[in-house]
């Protein structure tokens, strides 16, 4: 039988600043933790901070961050094998891979209950929109996605998305969903709204096995890149108009990773040639790059701290006993 994990969470850190010297200073740090806690298996933090949710095989307990006190104790079906939290912090899901099932719990209405079952079709991953109201379940063999909504009960089915865990990006404002499919051989984009549910518009993209997919913080564009195997960096409008097309080389293993900066004027893309490449959002030209060395140089100036588990000492040259306690006697 597995062990079960403990977690414990730092009750405060304090900072000691002393000076010796003209420029060196010494920083002490202490830090207090609660009891450890019993945990099997994922944990959590709400997006609000205000909780923690913990899995204790088929239990999920919701503890207050400040006081670790349990606030809510939710039993599930099976052993819980993933966790998410809504945006809003009102609610909670539960994966339960090996039914396979979906249980999510409400904390402001502890009574309210919701289970999510695909039959034989499976779940193979599950998330939540951003209204906090619709929950999105990726079915075994990526046969289907499905949005479920908490408020009607209804459900949608979008045919054929082309991952499971990723291939799913929404707009900042939350109001529109793109989502990688694939049916014949070729990769696609729906754009879908998260009003209805309704799917807005398909169009084909040029790549050989899409990999991901990633709104533009601004929800102006949209990049798409290719697998290792075919370098291919692609921007799209969401009216399905190509951009532009980024191909660094073409020997050799391709894109690792894409990431918009928060402003959404440059993009990021890295390679496996350890090139970190930045395009910008105007004529998405190569404006930058930079080399990921194998040996990472920190500088001069940088502090580093490392917790070490002394036993305590203490210094006894300083105590002495007077003549009448040595010439007493002991009974």
């Amino acid at each position: 039988m597995e062990k079960p994990k403990e977690i414990g969470i730092s009750s405060s850190l304090n900072f000691i600043q002393s000076k010796s010297g003209k420029n060196s200073r010494i920083i002490l740090v202490k830090m207090e933790f609660t009891e450890a806690y019993k945990q099997t298996g994922p944990c959590c933090f709400s997006p609000n901070a205000r909780y923690i949710a913990v899995a204790v095989d088929y239990r999920l307990m919701i503890r207050d961050t400040l006081s670790f006190k349990v606030v809510q104790l939710f039993s599930c079906l099976d052993k819980i094998s993933y966790i998410e939290w809504a945006l809003d912090s009102e609610y909670i899901l539960c994966g339960l891979y090996k039914r396979p099932m979906i249980q999510a719990w409400s904390l402001t209405q502890p009574e309210w209950t919701c289970k999510i079952d695909e039959g034989p079709a499976g779940i193979a991953y599950a998330r939540w929109s951003p209204d906090s109201r619709h929950i999105l379940t990726t079915s075994e063999f990526q046969l289907r996605l499905t949005v479920w909504s908490l408020v009607n009960t209804a459900c949608v089915h979008v045919q054929w998305p082309k991952h499971g865990s990723k291939g799913v990006s929404f707009t900042k404002d939350g109001k529109f969903a793109a989502i990688c499919t694939m049916r014949d051989c070729k990769d696609y984009i729906n754009l879908l709204s998260c009003h209805s549910w309704e799917i807005m518009d398909v169009f084909a993209v040029d790549t050989l096995d899409m990999t991901d997919i990633q709104w533009s913080p601004d929800d102006s564009a949209i990049v798409i890149w290719d697998s290792p195997l075919e370098y291919k960096v692609l921007i799209y409008s969401p009216d399905g108009r190509c951009l532009f097309k980024y191909q660094a080389y073409e020997s050799g293993l391709g894109v690792k990773s894409v990431s918009w900066s928060p402003c959404g004027q440059f993009l990021a893309v890295g390679s496996y040639d350890q090139m970190l490449r930045v395009l910008n959002h105007l004529t998405w030209k190569t404006f930058a790059e930079f080399m990921h060395l194998s040996t990472v140089r920190a500088p001069c100036c940088a502090a580093v701290f490392k917790e070490v588990d002394e036993p305590l000492q203490l210094d006894m040259s300083g105590l002495c006993l007077d003549d009448d306690f040595m010439g007493g006697s002991v009974y």
